[in-house]
């Protein structure tokens, strides 16, 4: 496979990825709290690896699902004081703790292999180079099997506990009368969230990883409330992002997790667009229909 095809295929991955239970977040109005966390995860990363000296997968996943709960709990601990609001207690958790990781990576640059423009903004452009390998035999690029294992990972979560992630999204009071743990399920979906954030961390950044999470959900939220075709919608509008901005990408040679970001705001504003037009055209239907069944009235 060629090397733009692999990053496409890593664009789309993560796209998908994201979007799925990213719609998650925007069916709860937390989608401020997928900004936090994917700024947050930074100081897990980097104590990961000072603890393991290793990039493994195994402890970035563990160090970014650790921050990422941390991010959630301390933001309702503070919430619950009351002194606070929430906004103000995500801005104040997700701002200390990033700065806690750039502080860390400043501290340790010359020992670790993270650079600061790959965590904001991504290098998905390298992905086909950076391999992974068993027995010595190459089995394509790393991002590819991370973000594919996310992808499932999400897909069977939210199956094997869609009635409960329905329920907690929709009516957390109902979930409560119905004797559902509805802060259990809020804070194992924040642990899926992290773990995402996390696969794609590498590909696209801190920063454009929080578009993949909440432009696919609100776009696909315009179209439809029926959950099970919500999320099927949030997947496709990602990977359509994906593709889209990988080729205009490619026409302008400019940032592919940029022109993705770009690609998946247009969707959304067409789609508004599209949406008022056609509310506007049913309205002036139904004047018309009114009008002629008023005129008929006064004519019998």
């Amino acid at each position: 496979m060629s090397p733009d095809l692999w990053v496409l295929l890593t664009a789309v991955l993560a796209a998908v990825a994201c979007g799925v239970i990213g719609s998650f977040l925007v069916l709860r109005q937390h989608a401020m709290l997928g900004d936090a966390i994917s700024h947050s995860v930074l100081p897990g990363l980097v104590v990961a690896f000072l603890v393991t000296s290793s990039r493994g997968v195994i402890p970035m996943i563990i160090g970014a699902a650790v921050m990422g709960l941390a991010t959630a709990y301390l933001t309702d601990l503070l919430d619950r004081t009351r002194h606070v609001y929430r906004d103000g207690a995500l801005g104040i958790v997700f701002t200390f703790l990033f700065a806690v990781g750039v502080i860390l990576i400043a501290l340790y640059a010359d020992q670790i292999d993270l650079d600061q423009d790959c965590v904001l903004y991504g290098e998905i452009a390298y992905t086909p180079w950076d391999l992974a390998s068993i027995g010595g035999r190459s089995l394509g690029p790393r991002a590819v099997w991370i973000l594919g294992g996310a992808v499932l990972a999400n897909i069977a979560f939210i199956v094997a506990f869609y009635k409960q992630l329905k329920i907690s999204s929709f009516d957390p009071s109902m979930a409560r009368a119905v004797g559902l743990n509805e802060r259990l399920w809020h804070y194992l979906l924040m642990t899926m969230i992290s773990l995402t954030v996390v696969a794609a961390f590498e590909s696209v950044g801190a920063i454009l990883v929080v578009a993949m999470l909440i432009v696919p959900g609100a776009t696909a939220y315009l179209l439809t409330h029926r959950l099970s075709i919500l999320l099927v919608l949030s997947g496709l509008i990602g990977a359509a992002g994906a593709i889209g901005g990988f080729f205009v990408a490619k026409g302008l040679d400019a940032s592919i997790s940029g022109s993705i970001t770009v690609v998946s705001g247009i969707i959304l504003a067409v789609t508004m667009a599209a949406l008022a037009l056609t509310r506007r055209i049913s309205a002036r239907r139904s004047a018309k229909l009114l009008s002629a069944e008023f005129a008929q009235t006064l004519r019998m």
